[in-house]
């Protein structure tokens, strides 16, 4: 998928191409996350759809829940969703800046290749 370190860099409009496409699936991870958490806390919890998502967006953004859990089924979804959004937070990062690391490090190394 990226170029080697034998290879030139890509031209910018093939770059920007990369890190649209990094972007839209990271929004689609963080959205079906999103999906994922209102469903649970609606079958768990009978939240109605609107508390359901402000519970869901409140951890996904790392803010914690707004309503406490009441059952046990909803206190050990709550706490495994907790466990996965925090992964997702740091995939969805990892996603987002991969294209600008990789290309950062490849032109580093293009330019030590091209003048050495």
């Amino acid at each position: 998928m990226y170029e080697s370190r034998g290879q030139k860099p890509l031209p910018w409009g093939h770059f920007v191409r990369r890190v649209i496409i990094h972007f839209i699936g990271s929004l689609t991870l963080v959205i079906g996350s999103l999906f994922l958490g209102m469903a649970g806390y609606q079958y768990y919890e009978a939240l109605p759809w609107r508390d359901a998502f402000l519970n869901a967006a409140m951890l996904l953004g790392g803010m914690g829940p707004v309503d406490a859990p009441r059952t046990e089924g909803g206190k050990l979804f709550a706490g495994f969703y907790a466990l996965y959004v925090g992964l997702v937070f740091l995939v969805a990062a990892g996603l987002i800046l991969a294209p600008a690391f990789h290309r950062m490090l490849h032109l580093l190394h293009w330019e030590e290749k091209r003048g050495g």
